[in-house]
């Protein structure tokens, strides 16, 4: 379904980011992957993506640093020669209740969730202007859609996802280049399995399916986004959460 092409994903070293890379590389895609920390998790990736045979980058690399996003685009791109699918994974957490949130709560994650994907989307578009194709996908929130209390920085980071990448889509869809955003809610990943066992226990009962997704099922959504069976979808919200919200 990705045969040949090339796709950029960060914060890849697990979660998500993770399931997304694995199965892009089973549908024969190219895969370049950042990561900030887990050093052992993103050389265990490198391998697992190598033995599905499909060219690997793996880059060490803050996906809020502006300067660096640039060069990440620009080695993707000399090593690939292209790249044709970017999904903007990054996220980080810092909850507590507003009157509780301190200024560098509210900035880590304003800056790691929302400003990496201006980052990204910034370095990469010349070149899919350039190509006259590409698609570019953003992971939202189900708290970036309804709100969350405890959460109103990450929502904050999640809300304004959506709406740069509406008005991205309109940007760029005139030059082939769709952008798309995904609305996961309670997914099994190490971020949400660090919650107390009765908190997990609480938001199931919120969900109308009555249980948690997997990584893999929001990865199966930003396959379809990626491949050609999208080809006129662009500046959505797709939402992957059992019914929640």
């Amino acid at each position: 379904m990705l045969q040949g092409k090339t796709a950029l994903i960060t914060g890849a070293s697990r979660g998500i980011g993770r399931a997304i890379a694995l199965l892009y590389a089973e549908q024969g895609c190219n895969i370049a992957f950042t990561y900030i920390n887990e050093d052992q998790e993103a050389t265990e990736l490198t391998t697992q993506l190598h033995s599905k045979g499909v060219q690997v980058l793996c880059l060490k690399s803050d996906a809020a640093d502006f300067a660096a996003a640039h060069e990440v685009v620009n080695q993707v791109v000399e090593t690939f020669g292209r790249l044709d699918i970017l999904v903007c994974n990054a996220g980080i957490t810092h909850d507590t209740l507003l009157m509780r949130m301190n200024e560098e709560q509210w900035d880590s994650v304003l800056s790691v969730n929302l400003k990496s994907v201006f980052n990204y989307c910034h370095a990469a578009t010349p070149q899919m202007l350039r190509q006259r194709s590409g698609s570019i996908i953003a992971m939202s929130s189900v708290v970036g859609i309804g709100g969350n209390a405890g959460q109103a920085n990450y929502a904050a980071s999640k809300a304004g996802i959506i709406g740069l990448i509406k008005s991205l889509s309109k940007e760029l869809g005139g030059r082939n280049v769709r952008a798309n955003a995904i609305a996961p809610g309670f997914i099994l990943t190490d971020m949400t399995m660090s919650l107390p066992e009765s908190t997990r226990a609480e938001m199931v009962k919120m969900i109308p399916m009555r249980r948690c997704g997997e990584a893999q099922e929001v990865a199966k959504v930003a396959l379809f986004l990626a491949s050609d069976l999208s080809s006129y979808v662009s500046g959505q919200v797709i939402s992957v959460n059992g019914a929640m919200g």
